[in-house]
């Protein structure tokens, strides 16, 4: 017999969630068909996504800051600007206080690699 879970997941979530609905409101629903652990394990996931995706745009704006700071008279360098505004505002968004983790060391005011280093092969 095959499991729900691994076959169709978004069928599989779209069926646990009815199923949590109807308990939230107090109606009894046969345990057994509630996935408990693969649930608790879908939570889970549902908050690392949230903070890699917060990551993910912190960086992206980094990379447009760090663009424009270098290369300020280069023409898409405004564009940079405020696709790094606009990231992350996006990013500001979706952050929530439980993703501070260890802050992170200060940036340094020189660049510690130059060029040559970084166009290594």
């Amino acid at each position: 017999m095959s499991d729900p879970y691994d076959d169709d997941i978004l069928r599989w979530l779209v069926h646990q969630a009815a199923l949590l609905r109807r308990c939230a409101a107090g109606e009894l629903v046969n345990d057994a068909e509630i996935g408990w652990t693969n649930v608790a394990e879908e939570i889970k996931d549902v908050g690392r996504q949230s903070a890699d995706a917060v990551a993910s745009l912190l960086a992206q704006a980094l990379r447009h800051m760090l663009k424009a700071e270098a290369w300020p008279s280069h023409r898409d360098a405004p564009s940079w600007r405020a696709d790094a505004i606009d990231v992350r505002q996006q990013a500001k968004r979706r952050f929530a206080e439980s993703m501070e983790g260890q802050q992170p060391l200060p940036v340094p005011a020189q660049c510690s690699v130059t060029l040559d280093e970084l166009l290594i092969e």
